[in-house]
Order: C-alpha cells, then sequence, then structure tokens
C-alpha cells in the first residue's frame, strides 16, 4: 500500500525534518511514499530529477562497484587500514585476493583490480556512447563530468592509463600526469573557466546549481575538482593545494547544502518494535547515511541505489554476521566477510556519536531483543558478540569477530540491495578538504581548525585547540569512514607504507596498484606494466 501525502517543496525538505533551515517554502506538490519510508522512484517523483534519455546509463554505471563487493568499494577499502576480510575457515579464503589486497602482496592477476578496471572503463564508454548523441550543452557538461570522475579513478588507483574519448576507440597509454591534465581539463571546461580561483566567475557554466544530488551540478564538478587538486603532489609532483581550497570554499559559501545536524533527522528504519533501545530517528550524522537519506541537505552529488530497480549496494550482506539476518528481518542470509580493525575501531572516543553510527559491537540481539544465537559457533559461546579484537586474519578467523560497519544503515525486512544513496560529494568532506588544503598551502596545520571543529561539533566532540598533520589525519578517518577515501588519504599522508595489523610490506612503488594483466594480454603490447610489478 502507498499513502499519497501532501506537503511543501524544497527538495532538501522532503524526507528531512530540519530546523534549521530558512528558506521560504513554496509550490505544493503531491508525493507517493512506500511504506518502508524510502521515496517511491519508479519514473519522476518526489521533485527530485533523476537521470534519463541519453545520459541514464552513464549515471547509472556510477552503481558498479562503489558500494558493493569485489570491484572498487573492497579495493579501496580492504587495501587500507579500516576493514580486512579474513579467512572464516573454508570461508572467504577466495584464492587469497583478499589476504593479498590487505597484506598489500597483490600483483596483476588479482581478480578485483581487472573489475575495477572494468567497471571504470564501462563508465566512460557510456558517456562517450552519450556524448557522440544529441546532447544540450547542459548534458554534454554533466557527461564530460562523469567520464572525468571515472577517469579520477583510475588516475588515482593506476596511474598509467588509456585516454579514449570516442566509443569503439583506443589510444596509447598515458602518463599519470597526462591523465592529470586530461580529467582537470574536463571539469574547468564542464565549468567554463580556465583556472579555479578565490574570485572565479562561474557564470559562463553550461552546468545548473540546483541541489539535484543525482545530476551532475557546478558545485558536483568543483568538489571533483578538489579532491584533484588536493591529491595533485601525489598524482604529478606538483602541489596544487591552494586551488582545492579555492574550490572547496567556493561550495561552502555559494552552495545550497548544509551539515546534517541535530536539527536534521529521518525515522529509523531499522527501528524493531519491541526494542525500546532502538532510537525511533536517525539525527544528523547518522541520517546522512541512512536507507531513506534521499535528499539529504548535505548530499551534493550522490549515487542513486534502490532494492528493486537499482540495486548494487550489498553493506548488509557483506558485513554482517549469518545470523544478524535474525536481528533485521533480512530476506537473505548475509555472508559474513568485512571486519573494522580494533585500531581503527578504538580511535573514536566514546563520545563521538558517530561511533555508534558507524559500528555495530558487542553482543546482538534478534528481531525481539533477545540474545542473537549461532549454534555453529567456533568460540566457546554461541551468543553473537561482535569483539573489536580479531583473533587471526587466515585460516580460521572466528566468525563473530570484528566490529561490523553499519555506516549505511541496515532496515528492518531489507533485502540484499539496499536503498541507501553513497556520496561521491557531500559537504562534510568537502569541509575537511578545505581545511586540509589551507594547512597545506599556508604551511600551517592549525588553519584546518575552523573547519575541524565544525566536523567535530557535529560529532558531539569539544573542539581542538590546536591540530597537527597526524591529528588532522585521524580527525578525517572518522569522518570519512566507509566512503572509500582511506586508501588515497594514506598516501597523500605518507602513511601508506606504514605497517598495521597483519600488514607489514612497505613496497613505495605500491602507492599505485599493478595494471591487470588480463588488459595488458588484450592490448596487443599498447599497455605496458607498473614499475615494480
Amino acid at each position: 500500500m502507498k499513502k499519497t501525502l501532501l506537503f511543501l517543496s524544497v527538495i532538501s525538505m522532503m524526507f528531512y525534518t530540519c530546523t534549521d533551515l530558512e528558506e521560504t517554502l513554496e509550490d505544493e506538490l503531491t508525493t507517493e511514499f512506500s511504506d518502508d519510508g524510502v521515496p517511491d522512484v519508479s519514473g519522476e517523483t518526489a521533485g527530485g530529477v533523476f537521470p534519463s534519455g541519453a545520459l541514464a546509463a552513464a549515471y547509472g554505471r556510477l552503481r558498479n562497484g562503489s558500494a558493493g563487493h569485489g570491484s572498487y568499494y573492497s579495493v579501496q577499502t580492504v587495501s587500507s587500514d579500516e576493514m580486512c576480510i579474513g579467512q572464516k575457515g573454508g570461508d572467504w579464503f577466495d584464492g587469497g585476493i583478499w589476504l593479498d589486497m590487505h597484506r598489500h602482496t597483490v600483483n596483476s592477476s588479482n581478480g578485483p583490480l581487472n573489475g575495477t578496471w572494468v567497471d571504470a572503463y564501462g563508465g566512460i564508454a557510456e558517456a562517450n556512447i552519450a556524448l557522440e548523441s544529441a546532447l544540450s550543452p547542459g548534458e554534454v557538461a554533466q557527461a564530460k563530468t562523469i567520464r572525468a570522475f571515472f577517469y579520477w579513478r583510475l588516475l588515482d588507483l593506476y596511474g598509467r592509463v588509456k585516454i579514449i574519448t570516442s566509443s569503439g576507440g583506443d589510444a596509447p597509454q598515458a602518463t599519470r600526469t597526462e591523465v592529470f591534465n586530461f580529467v582537470e581539463g574536463e571539469l574547468l571546461d564542464a565549468l567554463g573557466i580556465g583556472a579555479v580561483t578565490a574570485g572565479m566567475d562561474l557564470s559562463g557554466s553550461d552546468l545548473g546549481t540546483g541541489s539535484e544530488p543525482y545530476i551532475v551540478n557546478q558545485f558536483a564538478a568543483l568538489g571533483l575538482l578538489a579532491k584533484l587538486y588536493l591529491n595533485a603532489e601525489v598524482y604529478t609532483g606538483t602541489a596544487r593545494y591552494q586551488e582545492a581550497a579555492d574550490a572547496a570554499s567556493y561550495i561552502i559559501d555559494n552552495g545550497p547544502y548544509q551539515l546534517c545536524d541535530s536539527g536534521c533527522s529521518v525515522p529509523n528504519l531499522a527501528k524493531r518494535p519491541n526494542v525500546a533501545s532502538d532510537p525511533d530517528v536517525d539525527t544528523g550524522y547518522a541520517a546522512v547515511f541512512a536507507p531513506n537519506n534521499q535528499f539529504n541537505p548535505e548530499m551534493i552529488w550522490s549515487i542513486y541505489y534502490d532494492q528493486a530497480n537499482a540495486g548494487g549496494m550489498n553493506f548488509s550482506q557483506m558485513n554482517l554476521h549469518y545470523s544478524s539476518q535474525q536481528t533485521f528481518a533480512l530476506d537473505a542470509q548475509p555472508w559474513n566477510g568485512y571486519q573494522v580493525l580494533e585500531e581503527f575501531y578504538n580511535s573514536y572516543d566514546n563520545g563521538d556519536l558517530r561511533k555508534d553510527a558507524n559500528f555495530l559491537a558487542g553482543p546482538q540481539t534478534d528481531f525481539d531483543g533477545s540474545a542473537l544465537l549461532d549454534y555453529a559457533a567456533d568460540d566457546p559461546s554461541i551468543v553473537v558478540d561482535y569483539t573489536p579484537a580479531i583473533n587471526e586474519l587466515e585460516p580460521n578467523a572466528e566468525r563473530q569477530s570484528g566490529v561490523r560497519a553499519k555506516k549505511f544503515h541496515f532496515q528492518l525486512f531489507g533485502r540484499p540491495d539496499m536503498n541507501n544513496d553513497y556520496p561521491i560529494v557531500r559537504l562534510g568532506d568537502v569541509y575537511l578538504m578545505r581545511g586540509e588544503a589551507m594547512a597545506r598551502a599556508a604551511g600551517n596545520w592549525n588553519m584546518a581548525l575552523p573547519d575541524v571543529n565544525t566536523i567535530r561539533a557535529r560529532a558531539g566532540l569539544s573542539a581542538l585547540a590546536s591540530v597537527d598533520a597526524d591529528g588532522f589525519f585521524d580527525e578525517r578517518g572518522k569522518e570519512m569512514f566507509q566512503e572509500s577515501s582511506r586508501r588515497t588519504d594514506r598516501i597523500r599522508f605518507g602513511k601508506w607504507g606504514e605497517s598495521w595489523w597483519q600488514k607489514t610490506n612497505s613496497d613505495a612503488y605500491r602507492t599505485v596498484f599493478p595494471i591487470p594483466q588480463e588488459q595488458i594480454n588484450a592490448s596487443g603490447g599498447s599497455l605496458t606494466q607498473n614499475p615494480g610489478y
């Protein structure tokens, strides 16, 4: 059954109770909601604009691997100090590919690295096809930004790739600097400017400024440029921190976005009817990543997921213990794969609101609030208890060991594909990018304090009086957990070669991954391997 509700239209208000918005609300409209609290999006709905026409396929490719197992998300996450996939007896060995990813011993035959490459070029191919069709100037700018996003992923992961700009075409392997220059040029062209500066004028851009999170606008393109410039020194050897700061500042100063704080909430779709301790609502940071986070006022550019018609987000399957199916009455049994590393979990203060929002820890309960049991337990207790400590990476990691990620919250009766949207650019990240870029440009990490403390305040933490590079790195890690940024951040901060739990390898060449051997074999000699592999 669906309920028809009449209410006032401002997209960031459609599914949120936000008490601090100042906009005047106008234009009544009718929107349908499904009973699970998620807007019905079988077509044009909710006042939001969804990708359509020639660009629909290119936008749709953003879902591939971004929030599921076996591609970009997995590669970025398991290679970092956020999570591992321990071998649990006969489960999750998978030929050792995830053990190698965690230990930084991967080689060019690693399947997920090839899948990530294929997913990126699949998105590029769809953007190229769209650009060869009849598009409006605004659609051309969107397609170029989408293509630039996929090339940014390739630049970050592999460095030296082919820049293919026509469907069915080929190109020589470009240097990492050439790929950087291409991504930068495409984004500047979409914005209608020659360079990012503090006083830039975007009035000539073909991109819009409306706050439609599924459609690329000027702020989305600037957010991607901020990511590019923040990592420019890694990519090219030349720092571009001032431009990163200017891009982020423009978004903060001119965009229609706001941090989802204490006045921003959505119904908690994981609330069990007989468990009084389950909150009625998700508020602030927790609401940004909830199953009903569509049109959250913090989202600048997000990937649309839907359990019925836009699948690909599988975190409930990837993270939860098999028995946790009984906690949320899930449609399918989870896979019990991903485990949060103890040191990363313990980096959060107990008073940090993000700690509860991001993790499932300790003894678990079922749908009615009774102890959750695992009768095939491999430790003395049959009660499922997500312990921070993981006994070993392989061969017999205990089935319930490791805290589990729940930043992208689960919902009752959820299917294997989840409804939560996944951010590409969000305002919390933009604040931290600006703070870091300003600090690096000035050579003074305390320049980042205002933005760091803005984010800490939302997390319920007191303001810091000072911060250094290590402190900022920790602050960024706690905010950006599970958003596929930790690997890139560790490299930028010079921490990729450090040791962490069950990872000691520090080969300097591993700041980029190997070119997949399958792609080299198919290239007829036009792709060569990265040094060291």
